[in-house]
Protein backbone atom coordinates (compact mmCIF):
# COMPACT_ATOMS: atom_id res chain seq x y z
CA UNK A 1 0.00 0.00 0.00
CA UNK A 2 1.11 3.56 -0.71
CA UNK A 3 1.92 5.63 2.37
CA UNK A 4 0.58 9.17 2.52
CA UNK A 5 2.89 12.16 2.88
CA UNK A 6 2.94 13.44 6.46
CA UNK A 7 5.20 15.01 9.08
CA UNK A 8 5.28 15.18 12.87
CA UNK A 9 5.61 18.31 14.97
CA UNK A 10 5.19 19.03 18.69
CA UNK A 11 3.78 16.56 21.23
CA UNK A 12 0.14 16.94 22.23
CA UNK A 13 -0.12 14.02 24.68
CA UNK A 14 2.73 12.57 26.72
CA UNK A 15 2.64 9.73 29.25
CA UNK A 16 5.87 9.71 31.23
CA UNK A 17 6.58 6.88 33.68
CA UNK A 18 2.93 6.38 34.62
CA UNK A 19 2.42 3.76 37.32
CA UNK A 20 -0.35 3.09 39.83
CA UNK A 21 -1.05 0.64 42.63
CA UNK A 22 -4.60 0.03 43.87
CA UNK A 23 -5.47 -2.08 46.90
CA UNK A 24 -1.82 -3.14 47.18
CA UNK A 25 -1.87 -4.49 43.60
CA UNK A 26 0.34 -3.04 40.88
CA UNK A 27 -2.11 -2.19 38.07
CA UNK A 28 0.03 -0.13 35.68
CA UNK A 29 3.81 0.07 35.48
CA UNK A 30 6.14 2.62 33.91
CA UNK A 31 4.03 3.60 30.89
CA UNK A 32 5.78 5.89 28.43
CA UNK A 33 3.95 6.89 25.25
CA UNK A 34 3.51 10.01 23.19
CA UNK A 35 1.23 11.42 20.49
CA UNK A 36 2.75 14.03 18.18
CA UNK A 37 0.88 16.59 16.12
CA UNK A 38 0.72 15.08 12.63
CA UNK A 39 0.46 17.32 9.57
CA UNK A 40 -0.45 16.44 5.99
CA UNK A 41 -0.14 18.74 2.97
CA UNK A 42 -3.18 20.91 2.22
CA UNK A 43 -5.45 19.37 4.85
CA UNK A 44 -6.32 19.36 8.53
CA UNK A 45 -5.37 16.00 10.01
CA UNK A 46 -5.83 15.03 13.63
CA UNK A 47 -4.87 11.74 15.25
CA UNK A 48 -6.68 8.53 16.16
CA UNK A 49 -5.01 6.25 18.69
CA UNK A 50 -6.40 2.73 19.01
CA UNK A 51 -5.96 1.41 22.54
CA UNK A 52 -6.24 -2.34 23.17
CA UNK A 53 -5.72 -4.78 26.00
CA UNK A 54 -7.31 -7.82 27.53
CA UNK A 55 -10.32 -7.42 29.81
CA UNK A 56 -9.32 -6.48 33.35
CA UNK A 57 -5.79 -5.47 32.42
CA UNK A 58 -6.20 -1.82 33.47
CA UNK A 59 -7.45 -0.01 30.35
CA UNK A 60 -10.16 1.83 32.26
CA UNK A 61 -7.72 2.92 34.95
CA UNK A 62 -5.31 4.29 32.35
CA UNK A 63 -8.17 6.09 30.59
CA UNK A 64 -9.17 7.81 33.80
CA UNK A 65 -5.55 8.78 34.44
CA UNK A 66 -5.27 10.26 30.92
CA UNK A 67 -8.52 12.16 31.53
CA UNK A 68 -7.15 13.60 34.79
CA UNK A 69 -9.81 11.81 36.86
CA UNK A 70 -7.28 9.66 38.75
CA UNK A 71 -3.77 10.73 39.74
CA UNK A 72 -1.06 8.16 38.99
CA UNK A 73 1.05 6.91 41.86
CA UNK A 74 4.14 7.99 39.93
CA UNK A 75 4.68 9.64 36.56
CA UNK A 76 2.90 12.39 34.66
CA UNK A 77 0.38 13.00 31.89
CA UNK A 78 0.91 16.20 29.92
CA UNK A 79 -1.50 17.49 27.26
CA UNK A 80 -1.71 20.18 24.59
CA UNK A 81 1.01 22.07 22.77
CA UNK A 82 1.97 23.68 26.09
CA UNK A 83 2.36 20.18 27.59
CA UNK A 84 0.52 21.09 30.78
CA UNK A 85 -0.18 18.52 33.51
CA UNK A 86 -3.64 17.10 32.85
CA UNK A 87 -6.52 18.19 35.07
CA UNK A 88 -10.20 17.16 34.96
CA UNK A 89 -11.94 18.72 31.98
CA UNK A 90 -8.88 19.08 29.76
CA UNK A 91 -9.56 15.71 28.13
CA UNK A 92 -13.08 14.73 27.08
CA UNK A 93 -14.23 11.28 28.15
CA UNK A 94 -17.23 9.74 26.35
CA UNK A 95 -18.43 6.73 28.28
CA UNK A 96 -20.63 3.97 26.86
CA UNK A 97 -23.81 5.30 28.47
CA UNK A 98 -23.45 8.74 26.82
CA UNK A 99 -24.51 10.57 30.02
CA UNK A 100 -26.59 13.71 29.45
CA UNK A 101 -28.76 15.74 31.81
CA UNK A 102 -32.24 14.23 31.41
CA UNK A 103 -34.00 17.45 32.48
CA UNK A 104 -32.24 19.62 29.86
CA UNK A 105 -32.80 19.80 26.12
CA UNK A 106 -30.02 18.75 23.76
CA UNK A 107 -29.19 22.41 23.13
CA UNK A 108 -29.00 23.18 26.83
CA UNK A 109 -26.87 20.09 27.53
CA UNK A 110 -24.31 21.32 25.03
CA UNK A 111 -24.57 24.88 26.34
CA UNK A 112 -23.61 23.76 29.85
CA UNK A 113 -20.47 22.19 28.37
CA UNK A 114 -19.62 25.19 26.18
CA UNK A 115 -19.97 27.66 29.06
CA UNK A 116 -17.11 25.92 30.85
CA UNK A 117 -14.73 27.41 28.27
CA UNK A 118 -16.55 30.34 26.64
CA UNK A 119 -18.44 33.49 27.54
CA UNK A 120 -22.26 33.12 27.19
CA UNK A 121 -22.57 34.69 23.72
CA UNK A 122 -19.60 32.76 22.34
CA UNK A 123 -20.86 29.56 23.98
CA UNK A 124 -24.18 29.80 22.12
CA UNK A 125 -22.38 30.33 18.82
CA UNK A 126 -20.21 27.28 19.43
CA UNK A 127 -23.24 25.16 20.36
CA UNK A 128 -25.08 26.19 17.19
CA UNK A 129 -22.01 25.34 15.10
CA UNK A 130 -21.63 21.91 16.69
CA UNK A 131 -25.32 21.11 16.34
CA UNK A 132 -25.03 21.79 12.62
CA UNK A 133 -21.73 19.97 12.20
CA UNK A 134 -22.98 16.82 13.94
CA UNK A 135 -26.35 16.80 12.18
CA UNK A 136 -28.22 17.47 15.41
CA UNK A 137 -29.77 20.88 14.69
CA UNK A 138 -33.28 19.46 14.01
CA UNK A 139 -33.21 17.83 17.47
CA UNK A 140 -31.97 20.81 19.47
CA UNK A 141 -35.18 21.11 21.55
CA UNK A 142 -35.51 17.40 22.29
CA UNK A 143 -34.76 15.91 25.69
CA UNK A 144 -32.26 13.01 25.88
CA UNK A 145 -35.03 10.42 26.33
CA UNK A 146 -36.35 11.31 22.86
CA UNK A 147 -32.98 10.93 21.10
CA UNK A 148 -31.89 7.76 19.35
CA UNK A 149 -28.76 5.94 20.48
CA UNK A 150 -26.80 7.38 17.58
CA UNK A 151 -28.00 10.90 18.32
CA UNK A 152 -27.08 10.54 21.98
CA UNK A 153 -23.61 9.36 21.03
CA UNK A 154 -23.08 12.29 18.66
CA UNK A 155 -24.34 14.63 21.36
CA UNK A 156 -21.96 13.15 23.94
CA UNK A 157 -18.98 13.55 21.59
CA UNK A 158 -19.97 17.14 20.76
CA UNK A 159 -20.45 17.84 24.47
CA UNK A 160 -16.92 16.71 25.32
CA UNK A 161 -15.34 18.56 22.42
CA UNK A 162 -17.04 21.78 23.53
CA UNK A 163 -15.49 21.69 26.97
CA UNK A 164 -12.15 19.91 26.46
CA UNK A 165 -8.88 20.87 24.76
CA UNK A 166 -8.66 18.84 21.54
CA UNK A 167 -8.29 15.47 23.32
CA UNK A 168 -11.15 13.01 23.63
CA UNK A 169 -11.40 9.43 24.92
CA UNK A 170 -14.08 7.13 23.51
CA UNK A 171 -14.88 4.08 25.64
CA UNK A 172 -16.14 1.20 23.44
CA UNK A 173 -17.84 3.48 20.87
CA UNK A 174 -18.83 0.54 18.63
CA UNK A 175 -20.28 -1.72 21.33
CA UNK A 176 -23.76 -3.04 20.56
CA UNK A 177 -24.10 -1.13 17.27
CA UNK A 178 -25.32 -2.55 13.97
CA UNK A 179 -23.28 -2.21 10.77
CA UNK A 180 -25.00 1.00 9.67
CA UNK A 181 -24.46 2.66 13.04
CA UNK A 182 -20.80 1.59 13.13
CA UNK A 183 -20.30 3.29 9.77
CA UNK A 184 -21.97 6.42 11.17
CA UNK A 185 -19.70 6.46 14.23
CA UNK A 186 -16.64 5.97 12.01
CA UNK A 187 -17.74 8.96 9.95
CA UNK A 188 -18.15 11.07 13.10
CA UNK A 189 -14.67 10.14 14.37
CA UNK A 190 -13.10 11.10 11.04
CA UNK A 191 -15.10 14.33 11.12
CA UNK A 192 -13.80 15.11 14.62
CA UNK A 193 -10.17 14.55 13.68
CA UNK A 194 -10.39 16.74 10.58
CA UNK A 195 -12.06 19.64 12.40
CA UNK A 196 -8.67 20.64 13.82
CA UNK A 197 -5.26 19.10 13.27
CA UNK A 198 -4.69 19.07 17.03
CA UNK A 199 -7.81 16.97 17.67
CA UNK A 200 -6.83 13.58 19.02
CA UNK A 201 -9.29 10.73 19.55
CA UNK A 202 -8.24 7.77 21.69
CA UNK A 203 -10.51 4.79 21.06
CA UNK A 204 -10.64 2.08 23.73
CA UNK A 205 -12.34 -0.87 22.09
CA UNK A 206 -12.51 -4.63 21.71
CA UNK A 207 -13.42 -4.11 18.03
CA UNK A 208 -9.91 -4.50 16.68
CA UNK A 209 -10.78 -4.34 12.98
CA UNK A 210 -12.89 -1.18 13.11
CA UNK A 211 -10.56 0.67 15.47
CA UNK A 212 -7.41 -0.26 13.55
CA UNK A 213 -9.02 0.89 10.29
CA UNK A 214 -9.47 4.37 11.81
CA UNK A 215 -6.19 4.64 13.68
CA UNK A 216 -2.84 6.05 12.71
CA UNK A 217 -1.31 4.88 16.00
CA UNK A 218 -1.96 1.84 18.19
CA UNK A 219 -1.11 1.18 21.81
CA UNK A 220 -1.30 -2.35 23.21
CA UNK A 221 -1.47 -2.63 27.00
CA UNK A 222 0.03 -5.91 28.23
CA UNK A 223 2.36 -7.61 30.68
CA UNK A 224 6.08 -8.16 30.35
CA UNK A 225 8.21 -11.07 31.58
CA UNK A 226 11.55 -10.95 33.34
CA UNK A 227 14.70 -12.81 32.25
CA UNK A 228 13.49 -15.93 34.04
CA UNK A 229 10.14 -15.83 32.23
CA UNK A 230 8.15 -14.74 35.29
CA UNK A 231 5.34 -12.21 34.86
CA UNK A 232 6.29 -8.66 35.91
CA UNK A 233 3.46 -7.11 37.98
CA UNK A 234 1.65 -4.20 36.37
CA UNK A 235 0.58 -3.78 32.76
CA UNK A 236 2.58 -1.47 30.51
CA UNK A 237 2.82 -0.28 26.89
CA UNK A 238 6.20 -1.57 25.79
CA UNK A 239 7.99 0.08 22.82
CA UNK A 240 7.32 -2.94 20.58
CA UNK A 241 3.59 -2.57 21.31
CA UNK A 242 3.40 1.02 20.05
CA UNK A 243 2.60 0.89 16.35
CA UNK A 244 2.83 3.74 13.84
CA UNK A 245 0.29 2.83 11.15
CA UNK A 246 1.16 5.92 9.10
CA UNK A 247 4.74 4.71 8.87
CA UNK A 248 3.47 1.26 7.90
CA UNK A 249 1.31 2.73 5.12
CA UNK A 250 -1.95 1.58 6.76
CA UNK A 251 -3.30 4.96 7.90
CA UNK A 252 -5.84 7.23 6.17
CA UNK A 253 -6.89 4.74 3.48
CA UNK A 254 -10.55 4.31 2.61
CA UNK A 255 -11.64 0.64 2.76
CA UNK A 256 -8.26 -0.33 4.21
CA UNK A 257 -9.97 -3.39 5.73
CA UNK A 258 -9.98 -5.00 2.27
CA UNK A 259 -6.18 -4.89 1.94
CA UNK A 260 -4.16 -8.06 2.70
CA UNK A 261 -1.53 -6.06 4.63
CA UNK A 262 -4.28 -4.82 6.94
CA UNK A 263 -5.59 -8.34 7.58
CA UNK A 264 -2.08 -9.56 8.36
CA UNK A 265 -1.49 -6.74 10.81
CA UNK A 266 -4.82 -7.31 12.59
CA UNK A 267 -3.97 -10.98 12.99
CA UNK A 268 -0.61 -9.97 14.46
CA UNK A 269 -2.34 -7.71 16.99
CA UNK A 270 -4.75 -10.50 17.95
CA UNK A 271 -1.85 -12.86 18.54
CA UNK A 272 -0.07 -10.26 20.67
CA UNK A 273 -3.21 -9.79 22.77
CA UNK A 274 -3.58 -13.57 23.19
CA UNK A 275 0.00 -13.73 24.35
CA UNK A 276 -0.28 -10.84 26.78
Amino acid sequence: MTAHTYAYEDPILTLNGVSITLNNEQILRDINAQVLNVTRPNMSQGQVVGFYGRSGIGKSVLCRIMAGLIAPGTGTVEVGLAQQPVTPGMVGFVQQRYPLFDHRTLHDNLLVAAQRKHAPADARQHVDAYLERFGLAPHRRKYPALLSGGQRQRAAIAQQLLCSDHLILLDEPFSGLDVAMIDEVKRIIVEVTTMDELNTVIIVSHDIVTTTALADRLWLLGYEHDAAGALVPGATISPQHQYNLAEMGLAWHENVEAEPEFAQFVEHIKNEIRGS
